[in-house]
């Protein structure tokens, strides 16, 4: 990714500066030089912090609760400097609800967070939605920062922009895979922990000499044992739940026909029947996760972020014993597999999920203005780091924060600080914030690196798989396709809970998936694996 050669302010005040020309010349009845009676007047842009911006924001997500915008001291300085007041709309737990009272009765908020999924093409076809075509030369960050493959994977049937994506990147990132607890796996010598065979064993032992551990924690609604399925092949993409599909030369086959989601699920069985997982792992809550990561009440943890709660609590632990926290290890593989073909986590150019501004918005531009700047070098600084003066005094040449040595010294505080505006990070620039964490980290001894950052770096950022060729292939669910979709989905949930809960025996396990199988076809499965092939060897050909 080219890094940008000139600031977001910079490019705001030649514009500004132009009009300014443009409007002091008018008022004496000239023309500006290369300008002729009759052209249409120059465009400006939207200036952050002239103008107040109010608008709502809504998170499309069950779990989602916007924090109250300008009570921690990064929202405030946007509150204050740049005269953005945000008001949150919540799911109330029960987001489709939400979104689906939200598009019948017409009210709809500024802009919603939300997945690329058939829900944005659904506001689309409505006519709900604002593009953003004629905004990206204006404000240019997002074009500048995503390139033009991921804007135009973007663009939706009409051939137009109206999604803004969320940690977009041009190189490997994410958190997927395994965490620790450092004084439990030392004080059990610090055994391999390699292969599937040796983590069984380890689980078998933490649970006969720590009975108040959780040996596996695999997080809320037990999303995290999926991580395990990539143990069990190399170079597999590991979001086969969420395409509900597996390649297989060059189409889309079944999930449940597939040997090594078969394999998975059994060792997962195997886990279960052992009470090497907690027996309440498919309910639990996301706060009970949490609460026992931060107080070391597990051995390890799986889930495709553990370093989110593992920060925190590495820094909570080690303040209570400084020879307790946490690790990460490589991620466990089969034995007879190539470790370094294991990817227990993914990433795609497009990121994450996107926002979307509504027609209701009064002011689309400005909205757009916004997120543009926070998708840009400073408000990326801002919130991930806070305002100028806590931990970052002034930029390099590259407009990457130069971090004080209060980012070190203080490291506790830092932590509690982007724990609190985590959950404003709408529009996050993934190459921009690993560059600066990086270029800081690599001038620090290994002992003074964040902790977070030290394992990307030595771990989870080698083991994710780039998938952005499988994004986009969930239909729109007004179709034939996307009835079937939902179908098979609720049918492969309860098939994995079925057999990792009640089978006894890898033959149940088998008999299980058999039925599911069975279950899907009738419900139209081929014909929705035909519709993710054409959609997949769609976006082979884009990326080509």
């Amino acid at each position: 990714m080219q890094k940008i050669k000139r600031t977001y302010q910079a490019a705001l005040s030649a514009v500004l500066a132009a009009a300014m020309v443009i409007t002091g010349c008018s008022g004496n009845n000239e023309l500006s030089p290369g300008t002729n009676e009759g052209d249409p007047p120059a465009e400006t842009s939207f200036v952050l912090g002239e103008t107040p911006l109010d608008f709502s924001f809504y998170g499309h997500y069950d779990w989602y609760t916007m924090p109250n915008w300008g009570e921690d001291s990064a929202t405030k300085w946007i509150q204050d400097n740049k005269k953005i007041n945000i008001t949150p709309i919540s799911s109330g737990g029960n987001a489709q609800q939400k979104f689906n009272t939200m598009i019948v009765s017409g009210e709809l908020p500024d802009v919603i967070w939300m997945e690329r999924d058939a829900d944005v093409e659904k506001l689309r076809s409505e006519g709900m939605l604002v593009p953003f075509d004629e905004y990206l030369e204006k404000y240019p960050n997002l074009k500048k920062w995503a390139g033009e493959d991921a804007i135009d994977m973007l663009r939706s049937p009409d051939g137009k922009l109206y999604q803004f994506p969320n940690w977009y990147t041009t190189q490997p990132n994410g958190n997927a895979g395994y965490l620790v607890n450092k004084k439990i796996y030392e004080e059990l010598g610090s055994p391999s922990l390699e292969t599937t065979d040796e983590l069984f064993d380890y689980l078998k032992q933490v649970k006969e000499k720590y009975p108040d551990v959780v040996p596996l924690e695999v997080g809320q609604s037990a999303s995290g044992i999926d991580i395990l399925v990539s143990a069990f092949a190399e170079n597999r993409p590991p979001t086969f739940n969420a395409m509900m599909a597996v390649p297989s030369g060059d189409k889309l086959t079944s999930l449940f026909t597939d040997p090594v989601y078969r394999e998975f699920i059994q060792f997962a069985s195997r886990l279960y029947r052992e009470g090497l997982i907690s027996q309440d792992s498919f309910t639990q809550k996301l706060e009970q996760v949490e609460q026992k990561v931060l107080t070391g009440k597990i051995a390890v943890f799986i889930a495709s972020s553990p370093t989110e709660f593992g920060s925190i609590g590495n820094t909570l632990l080690k303040e209570q014993d400084p020879d307790a926290g946490y690790i990460m290890v490589w991620p466990v593989h089969k034995e007879g597999l190539d470790r370094n073909k294991i990817f227990p986590g993914d990433y795609t150019q497009l990121g994450w999920n996107v926002s979307v501004i509504t027609k209701a918005a009064k002011d689309p531009e400005a909205i757009f203005a916004f997120l543009d700047w926070f998708t840009g070098p400073e408000g990326q600084r801002i919130i991930m780091w806070g305002p100028e003066g806590l931990y970052w005094e002034g930029t390099d040449e590259n407009e990457y924060p130069l971090f004080n040595d209060a980012f070190v010294t203080k490291a506790a505080d830092r932590e509690k600080l982007m724990s609190a505006i985590v959950n404003f990070q709408w529009n996050g620039n993934t190459v921009y914030v690993d560059k600066s964490k990086m270029k800081f980290e690599s001038t620090l001894p290994p002992e003074k690196r964040s902790w977070d950052t030290y394992w990307q770096s030595e771990i989870t950022w080698k083991t994710q798989f780039n998938t952005t060729e499988f994004v986009n292939l969930t239909p729109a669910g007004d179709t034939e396709e996307g009835i079937a979709q939902q179908s098979v989905f609720d049918i492969y949930e309860k098939a994995r809970a079925s057999a990792i809960m009640n089978a006894k025996t890898d033959e149940e396990v088998s008999s299980v998936l058999d039925q599911a199988e069975a279950d899907a076809q009738q419900a139209g499965y081929e014909k929705l694996l035909q519709y993710k092939t054409e959609k997949w060897q769609e976006n082979k050909s884009k990326l080509e």
